[in-house]
C-alpha cells in the first residue's frame, strides 16, 4: 500500500487542474464524453485558456507505449485492473512526459485507447493568436490592438467626443498601464 501512496504525486497535477476548471466546466453544456473527439468538443465548449501543457506526439508514440506495455508484461489488451492500469499510465508518462488527466481516466479501456490518447496533439494557443498567423481574406481585417480614445491624445478629430457626456473607464487591471481612463465633465451631478 505505501508503495502504491508515493506513486500518486504524479497525478495530482491534473487533479488539480481538473478541479481549477470546475467551475468553467459548470457554465458549459454537458457533452457525453464517450470518446477523445467528445472530449475535445467538450474543452472547445468549455473556452479559452484551458490549464493542458501544449502536447505533440512523437512519431513513434505508439510504438513505445507497446514497449512500456511489454516491459510491465500486461496479460491482455484490456486494462480492467485499476493497479496495473496506474502502473502502465504512470510509467507512460514517465516515457513520453504527457500526463492523462483524471478526467479521461476512466475512457481508457484498452492498450489501443492509449495509443489513440498519446497520439492526438494538444494545442493550447489561443484561436486570436491563430488568426494572427494565417493570411485572411482581402476583405477581412482585425485589429488586435484596439485604440481607446481619451481626448488629449485624439488626433483625428481634435479631442471632441460623440458622447460628451461618457466617461471611458478601464475597469481592468492588466490595462490600467495600457490604457488610460478618461472622466466626462457634467453639467450637474
Amino acid at each position: 500500500m505505501a508503495a502504491i501512496l508515493r506513486k500518486t504525486p504524479i497525478l495530482a497535477g491534473t487533479l488539480q487542474r481538473s478541479f481549477a476548471s470546475a467551475a468553467k466546466a459548470a457554465k458549459a453544456k454537458p457533452v457525453k464524453t464517450g470518446s477523445i473527439s467528445a472530449v475535445g468538443k467538450s474543452i472547445a465548449a468549455k473556452g479559452f485558456l484551458r490549464p493542458h501543457k501544449p502536447y505533440s506526439p512523437p512519431a513513434d508514440a505508439a510504438e513505445r507505449i507497446r514497449t512500456v506495455a511489454a516491459s510491465l508484461q500486461l496479460k491482455s489488451d484490456q486494462l480492467g485492473n485499476l493497479s496495473e492500469k496506474f502502473e502502465f499510465l504512470n510509467a507512460c508518462f514517465q516515457e513520453l512526459q504527457h500526463g492523462v488527466p483524471n478526467s479521461q481516466v476512466h475512457e481508457l479501456r484498452t492498450i489501443g485507447d492509449v495509443i489513440a490518447f498519446y497520439e492526438t496533439s494538444v494545442d493550447t494557443t489561443v484561436p486570436l493568436d491563430v488568426l494572427k498567423r494565417i493570411e485572411l481574406p482581402e476583405n477581412l481585417h482585425i485589429q488586435y490592438e484596439y485604440v481607446r480614445f481619451h481626448p488629449e491624445t485624439d488626433t483625428k478629430f481634435d479631442g471632441k467626443t460623440a458622447f460628451p457626456k461618457s466617461s471611458t473607464l478601464v475597469t481592468g487591471l492588466k490595462y490600467r498601464g495600457k490604457y488610460e481612463g478618461h472622466e466626462a465633465k457634467r453639467s450637474w451631478p
